[in-house]
């Protein structure tokens, strides 16, 4: 068995991992326990990752050939490279020619390497000659960038993992840590126990199982976070909590701020907030540290900021009570912004978004633009703004960009209203996708489709949310024809630069690189003198002592973990700057027509946009299937029960979901995991207009300083969905088959109002099967021969398949056995049976006595069947029925009945990813001791 140290593709907490493979294949992975990020812990998905490039994925779901489509409607074709490379230049070439640089866009990806997006970053601004390259990070840290820069005159953030050991008070806001960055929060749970006084604030508008957590909990409305933090510098200011003695030495503008906060009374704030104004003075005087002079105070923060119309304003506001308070440059204090994917860091560090240039350099600052000329031996780079990428996929609805270059990223999944993403991806003249993955929904509009390596194949860099450099190291070989991305980008400039001499201004290649480390080095120069210098920094050194941070200038023997220390910042003239920003409410207020709040969010074992975690059966254990969340008051409110379906419309689109109670929401807010797009989740509105997923229902509106999107926040409708006749299906069915299966059951959903298709199961599975969840509504029964074709996909066209059929009533039932077990059945027109059949197929119990009892319509079984229950530890299938039956037999405190718990079933042991669950449910444990009198 071969070992070879890499780092995780997923979150950007950038943790470490060892993969296990034979030579040719990947066969497990490890946490790395060297790798100061995680030291060894893994969560689900970075735990699972060797079986997303097990060789039956590879096989059904990756990209291992460039392919073209000759025609928009007509299936892509197979080519070879050599045509490939000189398409994509030959198109880009002559856009470049009949319309200048600016008709060209590159989106690209945090998923990338660091290296990867300097050859994008170069072949846009240096060959090109446009700003138009842009990135998903933009939808993802764009205003934590804004807020830094605004602030502390930098993109770095100050802090450290290892500060959340020191912190005093540790303020969560708008960061669901427990789900979104789980090893780090593992880690702030280990730094809890070591320090029994620290105490945690959690600011939500949704209680989370971060919130769960919490000594003091703030659920504020949506968009309030400005008006929270002005009330509590309001009450410092007024308590005398804040320290005069460091706004007067290190910062400028405090007089301004002080007059915009000073009407931002607790009482007021609070009522804005929707919070009880007491909670809003603790809060404040925790951070303080009114009781605990010297104390330090750690800001965690996210999307609940970020992804904002105000994300910019929500960050410096944070920031200013930092400042406010000294809470800044010191162990265990400073606002840390943590990043969400795993190089959105190294993109920023190399200018990969359109306002950028190379090591934090800002592309309106002419001296800036001149130094990169320079290190790139051109007279001068672009000048006029490139587009982000909202305005990048409108410029190219309205015809303006004419060719796409999409690397990396699944915009026709993640970008917000995609009905105006479909419109750019239909009209741009030319579409080239750079991918691992051929199943995005992205890929379906690709004219060129470029095959790219992925995890486990891949060599180069990436930085994580605490500036830490790790190495990025191949296992395999790619398969196919698979190329890496900074070579497929290198390949097409080279054949540009042929076609475009005159680009060049008398040099022989832009890219005269060999490999990923001299891209890596030139890189490395662009730093030097710059907030990240890392010219101290090489690929030997971090072979010989793993990741480190920057800044690392040359000379010196390791990076700093903690900047600011000595109170000088970035900035003109040494001082960090306070923003007196103003409170702005939400883009999209609700009103009559549209009287809910959706908020989004992410699930706890999935990633983003689900090309690789929705490969795997086993993920979607904990969150099965799509579904909205809301107030149980609303529902009684509205009529409706907990499962019914619901039509969630937006201004820009709608989807149908089914509606589950849950108390994480308030009232008047309705809540759908980000991930759920249309490659598992559609349908077709009754005007005939295509369901898009979540993202169909987003706003594109975005922040003015950062152009990020306000993802987190739009006002939609809910109302019962009139579809009476409605269709489930599941099957167990060769893991070889069923990626194949899903996306000949992905075409079908639009032909139903609504439809969803996911995995099931938990891989490996002994008899090499996977499982296959189909749904489907609608207002009239479906005609027999779609019936038929489902049943096919599913295996239920055997001979030996049970059926019963009534074409008048629209009946349908159909099951199959297979030594004994339930392996397939399909409903539809009455699916009552539903509940009691999925437990026999997914749960493989025997079902040879049932017979033909296997296709009555009663919602009742025959014989009673014990539900296994919702899964709650991923890491070894642990359900909650198990661990509440277990826990009937543990005794003593909370802490004795978790490890009596971890003993009996082991769950929580590995990743940990479902202790804030299992503490939840020891706690319920526990009995209540009356008290006396």
């Amino acid at each position: 068995m071969m070992q070879t140290r890499s780092t995780c593709p997923y979150c950007g907490v950038g943790c470490g991992v060892i993969i296990e493979s034979d030579g040719t294949q990947i066969t497990g992975v490890r946490g790395d326990p060297e790798h100061p990020a995680n030291f060894g812990r893994l969560c689900t998905k970075g735990s699972t990752l060797h079986l997303t490039a097990s060789a039956a994925i590879t096989r059904s779901s990756r990209l291992l050939q460039p392919m073209q489509r000759l025609q928009r409607d007509a299936a892509p074709q197979p080519i070879d490279w050599t045509h490939a490379l000189d398409t994509a230049a030959d198109r880009i070439a002559d856009v470049v020619r009949q319309h200048g640089p600016d008709a060209v866009g590159l989106y690209l990806s945090g998923q990338l390497l660091t290296e990867d997006y300097y050859v994008f970053n170069k072949l846009a601004k240096g060959l090109l000659g446009t700003n138009n390259v842009d990135t998903n990070s933009r939808l993802c840290m764009s205003s934590a960038v804004a807020g830094y820069k605004k602030t502390l005159g930098a993109d770095a953030p100050p802090c450290s993992y290892e500060d959340v050991a020191h912190a005093d008070t540790v303020f969560i806001t708008g960061s669901n840590t427990a789900w979104a960055h789980p090893i780090l929060f593992r880690r702030m749970e280990d730094a809890r126990a070591a320090r029994p006084g620290q105490r945690w604030i959690v600011v939500d508008v949704r209680r989370t199982e971060t919130a769960e957590t919490a000594d003091l909990f703030l659920q504020i409305r949506p968009g309030t976070d400005v008006a929270l933090y002005h009330g509590l510098l309001h009450v410092m200011l007024a308590e005398g909590l804040t320290d005069a003695r460091y706004i007067a030495a290190h910062t400028t503008g405090f007089a301004a701020l002080r007059e915009v906060v000073q009407d931002w009374t607790p009482a007021r704030a609070a009522e804005v907030c929707g919070i009880a104004e007491a909670d809003l003075i603790q809060a404040a005087r925790w951070f303080a540290q009114a009781d605990r002079p010297g104390g330090a105070t750690l800001s965690l923060y996210c999307m609940g900021l970020n992804q904002s119309a105000a994300g910019t304003d929500k960050n410096a506001a944070l920031i200013n009570l930092h400042l406010a308070t000294g809470q800044i440059g010191r162990a265990g204090a400073g606002p840390f912004s943590l990043t969400g994917q795993p190089n959105a860091m190294g993109g920023r560090e190399v200018g990969g978004l359109s306002n950028l240039l190379s090591a934090h350099r800002d592309l309106a600052n002419p001296a800036h633009r001149a130094e990169v000329a320079a290190l790139w031996g051109l007279p001068d780079v672009p000048a006029t703004p490139g587009r982000s990428a909202i305005e990048m996929f409108e410029a190219a609805a309205d015809g303006e960009i004419r060719l796409l270059w999409i690397a990396c990223t699944n915009p026709a999944q993640s970008i917000p209203d995609q009905a105006m993403v479909r419109r750019a991806l239909e009209r741009a003249e030319f579409v080239i996708v750079q991918e691992a993955f051929a199943t995005t929904a992205t890929a379906a509009y690709a004219d060129l489709l470029l095959p790219a390596t992925t995890w486990g194949e891949k060599i180069g860099s990436v930085t994580n949310s605490e500036r830490r450099i790790s190495r990025v190291r191949p296992a395999v070989a790619a398969p196919g024809q698979a190329r890496h991305d900074w070579q497929i980008a290198i390949d097409v400039a080279r054949r540009i630069e042929a076609r475009l001499p005159e680009r060049l201004h008398g040099q022989a290649t832009l890219f005269p690189y060999a490999d990923a480390e001299s891209i890596w080095n030139e890189h490395r120069e662009s730093t030097r003198g710059r907030d990240l210098d890392i010219t101290g920094l090489s690929w030997a050194h971090l072979e010989q002592h793993g990741p480190q941070q920057w800044p690392m200038p040359e000379g010196a023997r390791a990076g700093r973990p903690r900047l600011y220390e000595d109170g000088v910042f970035p900035t003109e003239d040494g001082r960090a700057r306070f923003a007196p920003v103003s409170f702005r409410p939400v883009a999209e207020p609700v009103d009559a027509l549209y009287p809910f709040s959706l908020i989004s969010g992410r699930l706890r074992d999935q990633w983003h946009g689900m090309s690789r975690t929705g490969t795997l059966g086993r993920l979607f254990g904990h969150v099965p299937e799509p579904g909205v969340e809301m107030n149980a008051a609303d529902l009684a409110a509205l009529g409706l029960k907990d499962g019914d379906l619901v039509e969630v419309r937006s201004r820009r689109g709608s989807v149908v979901l089914a509606a589950q109670a849950g108390g994480a929401v308030a009232r008047g807010q309705v809540s759908i995991p980000m991930h759920w797009g249309e490659e598992v989740l559609g349908g077709t509105d009754a005007d005939g207009t295509p369901r898009r997923g979540v993202n169909g229902l987003t706003l594109p509106t975005f922040c003015p300083g950062s152009k990020q999107p306000e993802l987190k926040h739009a006002a939609v409708s809910v109302v019962k969905a009139d579809l009476p006749w409605r269709m489930v299906g599941l099957a167990w069915l060769p893991q070889d088959e069923i990626l194949r299966v899903r996306e000949h059951l992905r075409a079908l959903m639009p032909r139903f109002a609504h439809a969803m298709v996911l995995p099931f199961g938990r891989e490996p599975h002994d008899g090499g099967l996977g499982g296959v969840i189909w749904r489907a509504s609608a207002a009239t029964p479906a005609e027999a021969s779609l019936i038929a074709e489902i049943a096919a996909l599913l295996g239920l066209d055997a001979p030996t398949a049970m059926r019963y059929e009534d074409a008048e009533r629209g009946q349908f039932r159909s099951a199959r056995l297979d030594g004994g077990r339930l392996r397939g059945v399909l409903l539809a027109g009455d699916t009552r049976a539903e509940s009691w059949l999925r437990t026999l197929v997914k749960d493989e119990l025997p079902a040879q006595a049932y017979g033909r009892r296997l296709l009555a319509a009663s919602a009742t079984p025959p014989v009673a069947i014990a539900e296994r229950g919702r899964q709650v530890c991923t890491c070894f299938n642990v359900t909650e029925p198990q661990i509440v039956e277990q826990l009937g037999h543990c005794e003593g405190s909370a802490e004795a009945r978790l490890q009596q718990l971890q003993g009996a079933l082991k769950c929580g042991t590995n990743c940990g990813s479902c202790l804030p669950v299992l503490r939840g449910l020891v706690r319920a444990s526990i009995p209540l001791v009356p008290v006396a009198g």
